[in-house]
């Protein structure tokens, strides 16, 4: 069957989503326990906050069929492995850096998008692409410095964003089958000990002495932000969510430059323009493929 049609807030919910996961690098360095350790508490403090608005907007959870849970868990160890890679590597880069490898997640989503559809993207589609990846260029080569602080953390950076591309391929296929805030909840449960294990495994410091800036990572990137971004992986098609997640470099490097002085340039400015341009184009009538799936229960 057809993905169900797309609500006219689902694209709103997608930038909004983005927008508040952008800010999760800046919350990561405030935090005062190890960069693994910050992951398990995100996951961990948001866990009551999801079921109780799964509960109040009708979606309570469930334990779903076996095939389903695998599949769940298997989003959860790519999860997991992503917070942990991206998390150690936000420390060691600039912000900018940081979301904009931490997000190649996108590309790996979108090219899996053009492969279920089973046919070559439209023209249109290929130069929204073609400019995505110009302007994540570009941000990439105005923010990157070649340098033993950066190089690390974009490397661990860049891991993260290749496991958040196969946990967003296995969320969309849980998706077809299951409500947005259940499977959220089921990924960060089963997520959130993978976490702890690896903090444990690398000794870090667990318990914190600030909460604050935890609990809003957990409310902002993981409730809000995270919410928003799988309720929007269930109606609209994975084109368009992979280049929607490449705004997330744009309001990363904006902070970074008024938190941190990690100034922007022309380059920066030119990329984050290219990308607007993609998000318009890929938007326009015959707007990104829809793959043949099942629409949630």
């Amino acid at each position: 069957m057809n993905r169900p049609k797309a609500h006219p807030l689902a694209f709103p919910a997608l930038l909004l989503g983005n927008a508040a996961l952008a800010f999760g690098p800046w919350l990561v360095r405030l935090s005062d326990v190890g960069a693994v350790a910050v992951g398990f508490w995100r996951l961990l403090l948001a866990l009551p906050f999801l079921w109780l608005v799964a509960r109040t907007i009708g979606q309570p959870a469930h334990w779903p069929r076996r095939t389903l849970v695998v599949i769940i868990a298997i989003a959860a160890v790519f999860y997991a492995l992503d917070l942990a890679a991206w998390n150690a590597g936000i420390r060691l880069t600039k912000l900018g850096n940081a979301t904009l490898f931490g997000n190649t997640g996108s590309f790996v989503f979108a090219a899996y998008g053009l492969w279920i559809a089973h046919q070559r993207p439209s023209a249109r589609q290929s130069l929204a692409m073609g400019l995505a990846v110009a302007g994540a260029a570009l941000l990439m080569g105005g923010s990157y410095e070649l340098s033993p602080k950066n190089f690390s953390g974009d490397l661990l950076t860049l891991l993260g964003g290749l496991f958040y591309g196969g946990y967003l391929i296995f969320v969309e296929r849980a998706r077809t089958r299951l409500q947005a805030l259940p499977l959220l909840f089921l990924c960060t449960l089963f997520a959130a000990p993978l976490l702890l294990l690896i903090s444990f495994g690398f000794s870090e410091r667990v318990w914190p002495r600030d909460w604050t800036p935890l609990l809003i990572f957990a409310l902002s990137s993981q409730v809000l932000g995270q919410g928003l971004l799988v309720y929007s992986i269930g109606t609209l098609p994975p084109l368009v969510v992979g280049l929607g997640l490449l705004t997330q470099p744009v309001v990363s490097a904006s902070v970074g430059w008024f938190v941190y002085g990690e100034a922007l340039s022309a380059t920066d400015i030119a990329g984050a323009l290219g990308i607007a341009a993609a998000l318009v184009l890929v938007r326009l009538p015959d707007r990104g493929l829809r793959a043949s799936t099942e629409p949630p229960s």
